[in-house]
């Protein structure tokens, strides 16, 4: 019987997985999920992930996506992702491929390609996160970059050639244009990213919105408009999401009490911050920090 080079990739995951999805060619992840775990909130990252079976969901603001077998999802830009794999079991796991993406590579690419053979938007940028169906040829270039985990004398000179040919696929495909965004050193994706690396990088310092949008060179309104358009999120939302995930790590590292933790990340009101935390997660602070070292230790 013939192999799909679904199968062949599916194989070749469950191989070399590792609980921290790392892989000896820099850049390339493998993740396995044996079972259906309860949604957290990470970074996205700036990468292209295809799974090879199971089902995985994942929310960015109001925006609510799921893609499984042959699937794939493309983040341009780093933001908070609410998600779980849906569907996982011991018997048939949850596995998935993950490539981060590299601005000059994408750039590279942008530059040698032909006019006309990737769409490109300046004006409007595309959402951080899209899914899309794998074409047959970008499974095929990724099953080869996953063959070189079994061939080491090929990886230095064989996975950048592999690397280049997953991003071709991907930016002459269904989601090129947010691929492209990130190449593009003045478009509006990149603007928006310097914007979410602020906000990220300063979550507990109070902000005005048209300061932040002139130093992306975009008027008040705009900016806005094109922050909420990437990112499903205004920018005042999206820094309390933010604050919200780094007071739920502190929490259960035991680092402060409940009142510390809120004024660190930057409420000045400890009821202000008990009411956005059970909003976005179901409970009080502290109960919901009890819930999760119960679920860690055990």
């Amino acid at each position: 019987m013939t192999t799909t080079p679904l199968e062949e990739l599916r194989r070749r995951i469950e191989k070399h997985a590792r609980p921290d999805q790392t892989t000896a060619i820099e850049g390339m992840l493998l993740a396995r999920a044996d079972a259906v775990e309860a949604p957290s909130t990470n970074g996205s990252g700036t990468v292209f992930a295809l799974i090879t079976q199971g089902r995985k969901r994942i929310s960015v603001g109001d925006r609510v996506l799921e893609y499984g077998p042959g699937q794939y999802l493309v983040a341009s830009v780093d933001v908070p992702i609410t998600g779980h794999y849906s569907e996982a079991s011991p018997d048939r796991p949850a596995l998935g491929f993950g490539l981060v993406l590299r601005p000059a590579a994408v750039a590279s690419l942008l530059l040698e390609a032909p006019p006309g053979a990737v769409a490109v938007r300046n004006s409007a940028a595309p959402p951080a996160i899209g899914v899309a169906d794998a074409e047959p040829e970008l499974v095929d270039a990724v099953v080869r970059m996953v063959r070189l985990l079994d061939r080491p004398q090929d990886r230095a000179v064989l996975a950048p050639m592999a690397e280049r040919e997953i991003l071709w696929r991907l930016l002459t495909g269904p989601l090129g244009a947010n691929l492209a965004q990130i190449g593009v050193a003045d478009s509006c994706t990149t603007q928006i990213s310097r914007a979410v690396r602020w906000i990220t990088d300063n979550y507990a310092e109070p902000f005005r919105v048209d300061e932040l949008a002139r130093s992306c060179g975009l008027s008040a309104s705009a900016f806005h408009r094109k922050f909420q358009g990437v990112t499903a999120l205004s920018p005042i939302q999206f820094q309390k999401q933010i604050r919200l995930h780094q007071a739920r790590l502190l929490l259960v590292s035991g680092a402060d009490d409940v009142a510390t933790v809120a004024h660190r990340v930057g409420y000045d009101s400890a009821t202000q911050f008990n009411r956005e935390y059970r909003r976005r997660y179901g409970e009080a602070p502290g109960r919901d920090t009890s819930r999760l070292r119960s679920l860690s230790a055990g």
